[in-house]
């Protein structure tokens, strides 16, 4: 296999996972991760909430896996066009995707604490700040989506295709 055709079949899993799992999947999967309302009213000791707030984490790591596709994504395609300036982009990317999984999953595990808001007070209000963190996670989200995306462009656009869309051969050497 080429690696031209390497980095098309990666580009073939980064886009539609970046749009379907970094763009449409957070609404899906908040709602998945989370105590239901209805549960809550149901919960009457400290121990039924912990059970159910508990129950939400396997979902928590799939989600987490899910979202490190087009990571994984981005790491596959600087080992087969390594440049030191994206590789040191690409571990930005690594480390703002593990400060947003820490908060996403603290802000998911202590939604389903809290009950979407619905809880009784069992647990301290340390939880309930929880609902602070999507602000936080948007704020480290944004840097991420942008220079996972620009990097994304930047490893699926071709070589040896110019600014000005002319393509240059191999053995051209002007």
């Amino acid at each position: 296999m080429t690696k031209l055709t390497a980095k098309a079949l990666i580009a073939v899993v980064f886009w539609p996972s970046l749009f379907f799992f970094w763009f449409l999947g957070p609404f899906v999967l908040f709602l998945l991760s989370t105590t239901p309302s209805e549960v809550c009213a149901r919960l009457e000791t400290r121990a039924e909430f912990l059970a159910a707030a508990n129950g939400a984490l396997p979902m928590l790591v799939v989600q987490t896996l899910i979202y490190a596709i087009p990571i994984v994504c981005l790491v596959l395609w600087n080992r087969l066009s390594p440049e030191p300036a994206r590789a040191r982009h690409i571990a930005t990317c690594i480390k703002l995707f593990a400060v947003a999984t820490v908060i996403g999953a603290v802000w998911d595990y202590g939604s389903s604490l809290i009950c979407d808001g619905y809880g009784q007070p069992f647990f301290s209000p340390a939880w309930r700040m929880t609902s602070y963190l999507p602000i936080v996670g948007l704020l480290i989200n944004i840097p991420l989506y942008v220079l996972t995306f620009s990097l994304g462009r930047s490893y699926s656009t071709r070589d040896d295709i110019t600014e000005d869309g002319v393509v240059h051969s191999k053995q051209d050497n002007s």
